[in-house]
């Protein structure tokens, strides 16, 4: 049972890097953050690969980037593009997935998996997290001042995107998880597969 969640690890862990690496292509530069389907990934990666694999596959992404492989946004890479304004939003990548897959784990073992139970947790690591970390770390490495202009071209401008990628990222999980019910499994979930 452990080498079929290894295997199962193998295959999983890489698709969803890929699948982030490809969303990351296709960007509409619009002010200083440009949008991106990248959150959308970040969270049905975390509700699909659970936290661990979740984790884990955006470290992988984040790794790539760093040695210089063209898969951040625009195909930018390297240190410089990780670290430059946008880089709050890329790390908190990794923590995203994590707590959304935790919520979704959690719920999924206590009462069934609802669409709601979805949305929260798209709502509470997909969107509040890494805007937080993102705003945060973009106003430190810009030096932008917490003006309305700065909240409204950094943060406010993605919301109601946002919002879509939530309820289409938690139907897409939700048809997901009861096409195939072992996505999650129900036991051992947070020591072997998780």
């Amino acid at each position: 049972m452990n080498s079929r969640f290894q295997v199962r690890d193998l295959v999983l862990i890489p698709l969803f890097t890929a699948l982030l690496a490809v969303v990351s292509t296709f960007s509409i530069p619009l002010g200083p953050v440009p949008i991106t389907l990248q959150t959308l990934v970040v969270m049905l990666t975390g509700s699909v690969l659970g936290p661990k694999r979740g984790f884990l596959s955006m470290i992988v992404y984040i790794a790539l980037a760093a040695v210089g492989a063209p898969v951040l946004a625009g195909g930018k890479s390297g240190l410089a593009a990780l670290l430059g304004p946008t880089g709050g939003y890329i790390f908190s990548w990794p923590i995203a997935a994590f707590i959304i897959g935790v919520i979704v784990y959690s719920f999924s073992k206590k009462s069934g998996l609802k669409l709601w139970h979805i949305i929260i947790a798209h709502l509470i690591g997909g969107t509040i997290l890494i805007h937080l970390c993102g705003f945060t770390w973009f106003v430190v490495t810009t030096g932008a001042p917490l003006v309305k202009e700065t909240f409204m071209s950094v943060l406010v401008i993605f919301l109601p995107g946002d919002v879509i990628k939530v309820v289409f990222g938690a139907i897409v999980v939700l048809a997901l998880h009861k096409a195939i019910p072992n996505l999650i499994p129900k036991k051992a979930t947070a020591n072997k597969s998780a």
